[in-house]
């Protein structure tokens, strides 16, 4: 009798789980992405206090080029803000920075603040996605490429604000299950986003056998030299192979935008943060150039990342694990 007992009797659930998974593992909540979106709003913040934020030549090389090639219902507006900008650089300058800051301080310091801190974040994103990207010159004829961080920094920190959105709702999927759009809408983001790169890449100006080789050698001339080199090296690979490669990365794109509508989510989500980061070494050199004091923010490949967290899926609690255990252990009870 005591045999049959200790066999019908469920044992611990730390006895009976399998090998935790990276899944399992990795536990990722909306309080963290707001968190970790409030140090990249910051920083952003931090970088406009640069000193070559204060000149002309903030306008001259980082916004007005934007308006090239752009209709004239985005290039007039862009042209006319740097316009009334440069009367006074100084408070203009500083206003920003100081909007930025805000905006990190909202979402990181209390939990109170995170509603004001976001709203104010998708103003901003709007007129800084418009006016300082010129919409990350996606309407232009010769859109910024993935790999050089399309479709603009700025636009995934508005759309990320939007999936962690602070609701009386406790989501049981992902981060973003209890936010504004929940876990459906976080992947119709996702989706669209990796799709519009797949765009991106088969365009002509991406698709060329020299485009990505190109725009590697580009970014090397204006990276230290311990990226530089690596970006000079993986142009010279790529070479007369631009259509293969943008092609493969078009494939790769789409893949990734349907993967997370699959069981396949996981891998998905690691695969599109490796390309990401890739994206981020290569055609962004980490955000920079930090280093020549011109950078405005951490460009795409952060945010890409922050953006795959808000779609991990939750960890089961301890108690839900239990309660399966113990329902799985009456289950078998019930049959002996």
């Amino acid at each position: 009798m005591s045999t049959q007992t200790e066999v019908v009797q469920p044992p611990p659930a730390e006895a009976r789980a399998p090998a935790a998974s990276v899944a399992s593992r990795l536990r990722v909540t909306r309080r963290g992405i707001q968190i970790a979106l409030g140090c990249i709003w910051l920083l952003d913040g931090i970088l406009q206090f640069q000193s070559f934020m204060y000149t002309h030549r903030f306008l001259t090389v980082i916004v007005e080029p934007t308006a090239e090639g752009q209709p004239g219902f985005i290039r007039e507006p862009i042209l006319t803000f740097a316009h009334f900008y440069a009367h006074d650089m100084t408070l203009w300058n500083t206003l920003s920075a100081e909007i930025q800051v805000a905006i990190g301080l909202g979402l990181i310091v209390s939990r109170k603040s995170v509603k004001v801190a976001l709203l104010f974040s998708y103003g901003w994103a709007f007129v800084v996605w418009w006016f300082g990207e010129g919409f990350a010159t996606l309407f232009s004829g010769a859109p910024v490429s993935p790999l050089m961080g399309a479709p603009g920094a700025v636009l995934v920190y508005g759309l990320i604000g939007l999936l962690v959105w602070p609701t009386k709702r406790e989501g049981t999927r992902s981060a973003a299950d209890g936010g504004l759009l929940g876990d459906v809408g976080a992947r119709v983001i996702w989706s669209v986003i990796w799709l519009e790169a797949a765009v991106l890449w088969l365009l002509n100006v991406d698709r060329s056998k020299n485009a990505i080789s190109e725009q590697l050698k580009g970014m090397a001339e204006a990276s230290p030299h311990w990226i530089s080199t690596h970006d000079e090296s993986l142009s010279h690979s790529l070479a007369g192979h631009g259509t293969t490669v943008a092609t493969g990365l078009a494939v790769l794109s789409v893949l990734i935008a349907a993967g997370v509508w699959t069981r396949l989510r996981v891998p998905t989500l690691v695969v599109a943060m490796v390309l990401a980061l890739a994206y981020w070494y290569f055609g962004q050199a980490l955000g920079g150039p930090f280093w020549a004091g011109e950078a405005t923010d951490v460009n795409t490949g952060p945010l890409l990342v922050l953006l795959a967290l808000t779609l991990w899926p939750a960890r089961p609690s301890r108690q839900r694990s239990t309660e399966r255990s113990a329902q799985a252990a009456e289950r078998r009870l019930s049959t002996a």
